[in-house]
């Protein structure tokens, strides 16, 4: 087969295929991933485009997968059309720039978790002024509880890299040279920084159907 001048490569994230966002009306997660499955080989055998997978986040998604009931005919075609390469994690650099703007964010997030800490504190101990019964003091302390553990992982990790997994994926993209497709907005700060390719999880089956419908119309 003559080599495509496509030729491109991108490595796929779980919540690439797990969001709502690639569900068309009434479809189920099985039908939804199949669908994508479908394009992903459509892709490689038309276009020569491939889709890599860390072990670390394969695993994962084959577990999720599992969860949802997906049939064995869809995980078979995950493990047939998804490539599943750990990254040189030896050889890949990182800037040390890009090192200590984590170091400092993380220093920031685990300040901001304890003055959130502190204030689901002070929220308990003013329920306990309260006139209140103990049954309605534990009540009210169990949704202080609630609350925090909320905003406390809202605080600490929304938006960063949270994850070896995560680490995986972008290493492996740098090694590759390749686009990085994710939903998870830690990895797109984290591609940004290494000047990675990157889209959205939710369009990445309408660029495959538009290369190969430009493949298509080429031909012509």
């Amino acid at each position: 087969m003559a080599e495509h001048p496509l030729k491109q490569r991108f490595v796929v994230d779980t919540s690439a295929l797990l969001t709502d966002e690639i569900r068309a009306d009434d479809e189920s997660v099985d039908e939804a991933v199949n669908r994508l499955l479908d394009l992903v080989a459509e892709a490689k055998l038309g276009l020569d485009i491939s889709c890599y997978m860390p072990p670390s986040i394969y695993e994962e998604l084959r577990l999720m997968l599992e969860d949802r009931d997906v049939d064995d005919e869809t995980m078979s075609k995950l493990n047939t059309w998804f490539i599943k390469k750990n990254p040189a994690r030896f050889e890949v650099m990182i800037p040390a720039e890009i090192v200590y703007g984590f170091i400092d964010e993380m220093s920031d997030r685990v300040d901001r978790g304890l003055r959130v800490s502190e204030k689901a504190v002070r929220k308990a101990e003013e329920s306990r002024a309260d006139e209140v019964t103990e049954h309605e003091y534990m009540s009210h302390v169990d949704q202080v509880i609630s609350d925090l553990r909320d905003e406390y992982r809202s605080t600490l990790r929304q938006g960063v890299l949270d994850s070896r997994e995560d680490f995986d994926l972008l290493i492996l993209a740098r090694e590759l040279d390749a686009g990085v497709v994710t939903e998870d907005q830690g990895i797109i700060n984290w591609a940004e920084d290494f000047g990675l390719r990157y889209m959205k999880g939710r369009d990445f089956p309408a660029l495959l159907e538009e290369y190969l419908q430009a493949s298509t119309r080429t031909e012509y």
